[in-house]
């Protein structure tokens, strides 16, 4: 089996797959300070409620953001299960093109949702990943990677707003039930939600413009779902598309 892993700068999924089907997945607050032992055990407990044996897991792969935690990552995978684990970055395999102007700069969890959406949906293809950052990735109809937008996320905008100011308290995002807000915390729930939703609906607009008006609309991470049944604008949520995109990835590289 094997167990792919991209970390976040907030959350840490992770995915075994069995073959080609994913056969559990679950998250993990991002712990910069945690030590290998600390994730050792947590993914061998998690392994051991889904019923999997930790001696089943035979590879890895993983992505992250975090450049410290990639290092405790790799240190888990050989103390723990014996494995190397591929890590998505400079001279990996991932079949696409990367068309920016310095292609070292693009995250490699962008890489790997770019690579997975042309493989499940095609091109051209939008990518929305509304997690700590809002990232926009854009995939030609030849699979080639485009490049994007980035836009603060969801949760950084509601915690700007509780700890900038003097008497706004921070409050959870949900669906408002109108845009007037008669209260506070309705008026920021209404704020930061269609705010969101125009700023979406905004960049694609524009991507699309630059792509002749065509292309798939494909959005993951914390907030997709919540979006997508508010906007016409994003046309597939798929919350495991990273971890498909690792596994796409590990395959191009196995020897």
């Amino acid at each position: 089996m094997l167990l792919a892993i991209d970390v976040g700068n907030t959350n840490i999924t992770f995915g075994v797959f069995d073959g080609n089907k994913l056969k559990a997945t679950w998250r993990s607050a991002t712990g910069v300070h945690r030590v290998s032992d600390e994730y050792a055990s947590f993914i061998i407990n998690m392994l051991r409620y889904r019923d999997i044996p930790n001696t089943d897991i035979k590879d890895a792969v993983l992505c992250g953001v975090v450049p410290p935690l990639v290092t405790t990552f790799d240190e888990l995978f050989k103390n723990y299960f014996d494995v190397t684990p591929l890590v998505v970055g400079a001279g990996v395999k991932t079949g696409i093109r990367i068309c920016m102007d310095n292609p070292r700069e693009v995250g490699a969890d962008r890489v790997v949702n770019a690579v997975a959406a042309y493989k499940l949906y095609g091109g051209p293809a939008i990518i929305i990943d509304i997690g700590t950052a809002i990232t926009f990735d854009t995939v030609s109809s030849s699979g080639d990677y485009l490049g994007g937008a980035i836009a603060p996320g969801i949760a950084i905008a509601m915690d700007a707003l509780f700890n900038r100011t003097a008497v706004l308290p921070r409050v959870d995002l949900t669906y408002p039930k109108k845009a007037i807000g008669t209260n506070t915390v309705a008026a920021m729930q209404s704020g930061i939600f269609f705010g969101y939703v125009g700023l979406i609906e905004g960049v694609v607009s524009k991507i699309k413009q630059e792509l002749d008006g065509n292309a798939r609309v494909i959005a993951t991470g914390g907030y997709a779902k919540l979006l997508a049944e508010q906007t016409k604008a994003i046309e597939i949520v798929d919350q495991d598309i990273t971890l498909v995109g690792l596994r796409y990835i590990y395959e191009m590289n196995r020897t």
